[in-house]
């Protein structure tokens, strides 16, 4: 059997390690675009603050582990178009000759490309103009080669979603002064707003001068700088930098797939099912090109690199032959911006809302472990849970770098995963020292004020 994965990426790399680790025998050819599969793009913007160095260090497996694993790689080569009935792959090398790959299977992992949300300007400057866009090691080089070459000393970050928020880190590391520009009414709106607020705080904090109720309309340049403009809380707005940075979301790439007949979904993505089916014969998808089975809101598109390798590893093993189904996604998620660690899991009020739900949302703050030890920090954790059953829908954590965010959104990631109610959660054994905790964990605290909440409320309603 001959297994052809496209993309190097997430979903192709993991497609090929699955297909691999069950049968050593089938043969895998991996299609990459670029020369660099298997490289963290999360681990970009610490690339950029110098905390990972050398640029090599954020391959997740070298060319030569990759290939000792018994795949084939065929780098800087672009897939271009299929042909389902005759089962072949017609690919492009950076030489411009095009060849063709007969295949048994074929999984297409070709993610998503940036958005430009319709930001005039960007389609005729570029990074030598000093206008970078952040989603591939090609564009890591160049904004590096500028901030070499130019030494700016102020910059423009329009989006203040995860990327955003890490890159005005790592560009305030770097010495740079920065300016960053949010649509919404405040930063990381995966968040609530009294959340996002807790971060924007912290970018305060380090300087960052964070502008809501921004929105970007054209970026220019004139007599050697940039100018972004639009409109603030509905006035006029421009702002000069030496450096802007677009940073806003991105796009399924799904060219190949639909012009071989496949369908899109939500959010533009291609349609599988839970095993990575396409609907056509011997062609696998997965990755940010696809839709996301999500276990509260059901078949949506919620781009994330944890989803990709999981299902890149449900589409290797069924495109040899098994019986693996995707679980689907809960949209946990979690992001270091300075000092401050901020994380969601599961739904907010309107999402559960859209989804049919009956929510109530209650914020509580928690100390992050017992607070006669030293150190001890406030957690602001906000549940989200169903007024009619006690199902817990969803919660969000801002509190210290320290204080184990990641870790406590996970156990309501597990809480969510297995259909619990918030009152289950106080059944759960969770550990406990004081340097570390408190025997009702902060985790905890915040379920059952959420119970008392919605108790009180019924109280008064009945």
């Amino acid at each position: 059997m001959h297994l052809v994965a496209i993309g190097g990426s997430d979903a192709g790399i993991s497609t090929a390690l699955r297909a691999r680790e069950l049968d050593p025998s089938v043969d895998v050819t991996v299609v990459v675009a670029d020369a660099y599969p298997n490289f963290s793009i999360c681990g970009i913007p610490y690339y950029f603050s110098r905390e990972v160095q050398p640029w090599q260090s954020l391959a997740h497996r070298t060319h030569a582990d990759l290939e000792a694993t018994g795949m084939r790689l065929s780098l800087n080569t672009l897939a271009t178009s299929i042909d389902v009935q005759g089962q072949r792959l017609t690919v492009r090398d950076q030489d411009g000759t095009e060849s063709s790959i007969a295949y048994d299977e074929l999984m297409v992992g070709t993610g998503a490309s940036p958005s430009t949300a319709g930001i005039e300007g960007l389609d005729r400057l570029g990074p030598d103009d000093g206008v970078h866009l952040l989603h591939s090691m090609g564009d890591t080089f160049a904004l590096e080669r500028y901030l070499d070459e130019h030494q700016p000393e102020t910059a423009i970050i329009v989006g203040a979603g995860y990327v955003g928020l890490e890159m005005a880190e790592a560009l305030t590391v770097r010495g740079l002064q920065v300016i960053q520009l949010q649509r919404g009414p405040e930063v990381l709106s995966t968040l609530d707003p009294e959340l996002g607020a807790l971060v924007h705080d912290e970018l305060t904090r380090h300087g960052v001068e964070v502008l809501a109720n921004t929105r970007v309309e054209e970026v220019s340049r004139d007599t050697g700088r940039l100018t972004v403009s639009g409109s603030r809380d509905g006035a006029p707005f421009s702002h000069g930098a030496d450096l802007v940075l677009v940073v806003v979301g991105v796009r399924p790439n799904t060219g190949l797939l639909t012009s071989a007949g496949a369908a899109t979904g939500a959010g533009g993505a291609v349609v599988v099912d839970d095993r990575m089916r396409t609907g056509l014969p011997h062609v696998w998808a997965a990755g940010d090109g696809v839709v996301t089975h999500h276990r509260l809101l059901g078949v949506t598109y919620l781009p994330l690199g944890t989803t990709a390798h999981k299902q890149g590893r449900v589409a290797g093993e069924n495109a040899i032959g098994g019986d693996a189904h995707f679980a689907g996604s809960l949209g946990t998620q979690v992001v270091k911006v300075f000092d401050v660690v901020a994380a969601r899991t599961g739904l907010r009020d309107h999402e559960a809302i859209a989804a049919g739900f009956a929510p109530h949302s209650r914020t509580a703050i928690a100390d992050d472990h017992k607070r006669y030890y030293p150190g001890a920090t406030p957690i602001s954790i906000r549940v989200t849970g169903d007024t009619l059953d006690g199902r817990l829908l969803g919660s969000q954590l801002v509190g210290t770098r320290g204080a184990e965010i990641s870790k406590r959104v996970d156990t309501y990631a597990t809480a969510l995963h297995h259909a619990m109610t918030v009152a289950e959660m106080s059944d759960l054994d969770l550990s406990y020292t004081p340097p570390l905790g408190s025997p009702w964990d902060a985790v905890q605290v915040a379920t059952q004020a959420w119970e008392r909440e919605v108790r009180s409320l019924s109280t008064r309603l009945s």
